[in-house]
């Protein structure tokens, strides 16, 4: 049997012990009768005994369809912010509006947000509270130039695999989905290393890739702040042009092939639908359709219902008593008059 208080543990703590203590107070008192201090004892423990809702675990129960947790892995390196997304907007700016947007439509997921430039890190743990996935997700600026030594198109393949092992072993019902949004541009000097950790749990998800075959010019990106510099220039070059990110779809389709999910090219704001259905997760599909599936040792049986049940048989006995108690005062009062 397990207990899930109508309150939180601490609140329902402390009014237990505030009832305790008035019933103590209650029994305490000889200027009331016995038996009403009694069923006042009473129903007062069987009040303390409903709110702590007792049950009986490992019922089936209706689960939603959209228990699904949902990996962005994001594309922070300065390319991030090459001018050549829907126009001459930043790479970075749509992948934001993508993130926000895959979220409106797997509502009720939870969510996580990984970032990679020269390093990987956790920007998100799962959650699911949207609105701090949105606010996670509209401070990501590109890295600044000077910070960057050269990254790797799959530096979060270790810690998205030690994330992705954490979620399936705290709860493996769930599936998990993968969305990479990136330009697939390697700057390391090594070749990428394959992704490879974890993608054996990878349920569904796409691999979006940002950027145009012409490149994008990239302003560089004071370090912790949203605000654009200079043009990053070109070093190759004597006149010290700026230089051009360009994308590098080949790469991204590769990514795609090691993750077992489909590649779409984003090269618009809208149409986020579209990308979604030819990425083609199976368990994004069922959420975004709403549906539900009883699944056995998902609920509990709950027995809050017979304390309340006997509570509510002690309150009405005892407003009869009082009732009778009245009628019998006031056919005293009567034959006196």
């Amino acid at each position: 049997m397990t207990l899930l208080p109508i309150l939180p543990p601490w609140l329902f703590l402390i009014s237990a012990a505030l009832l305790a203590g008035f019933a103590a107070a209650l029994l305490a008192r000889r200027r009331t009768p016995a038996r009403w201090r009694y069923a006042a004892l009473v129903l007062l423990l069987l009040l303390v005994a409903a709110a702590a809702r007792p049950g009986i675990p490992g019922a089936s129960a209706p689960v939603a369809a959209a228990e699904l947790n949902v990996f962005f892995v994001v594309d922070t390196t300065p390319s991030a912010g090459a001018e050549d997304f829907d126009g001459n907007r930043l790479r970075l700016d749509g992948m934001k509006g993508d993130i926000n947007a895959i979220a409106g439509r797997l509502a009720g997921a939870r969510f996580s947000l990984i970032t990679f430039d020269s390093t990987a890190k956790v920007v998100l743990p799962l959650t699911t509270d949207a609105t701090a996935l949105r606010t996670a997700a509209d401070i990501l600026s590109p890295q600044t130039a000077y910070a960057s030594r050269g990254s790797s198109v799959t530096g979060a393949n270790a810690l998205l695999g030690s994330r992705l092992a954490a979620a399936a072993k705290a709860h493996p019902e769930r599936p998990r989905l993968v969305f990479y949004l990136g330009d697939g541009e390697q700057t390391s000097a090594n070749p990428p290393e394959p992704f490879a950790a974890g993608t054996k749990l990878v349920d569904g998800g796409a691999v979006l890739g940002y950027g145009t075959s012409s490149g994008g010019k990239m302003r560089d990106y004071a370090f912790g702040t949203n605000k654009p510099g200079d043009y990053i220039t070109d070093r190759s070059t004597r006149d010290g042009r700026p230089a051009l990110s360009v994308i590098d779809e080949k790469t991204l389709q590769a990514i795609a092939g090691q993750l077992g999910v489909p590649y779409v090219h984003r090269q618009k704001a809208a149409g986020i639908d579209a990308a979604l259905a030819d990425s083609a997760p199976l368990a994004a599909v069922a959420a975004v359709d709403g549906g539900t599936e009883a699944r056995q040792g998902a609920g509990r049986t709950e027995l809050y219902w017979l304390p309340a049940l006997a509570g509510f048989g002690v309150a009405l006995g005892g407003l009869l008593a009082s009732g009778r108690a009245l009628a019998r005062l006031g056919r005293g009062r009567g034959r006196a008059a």
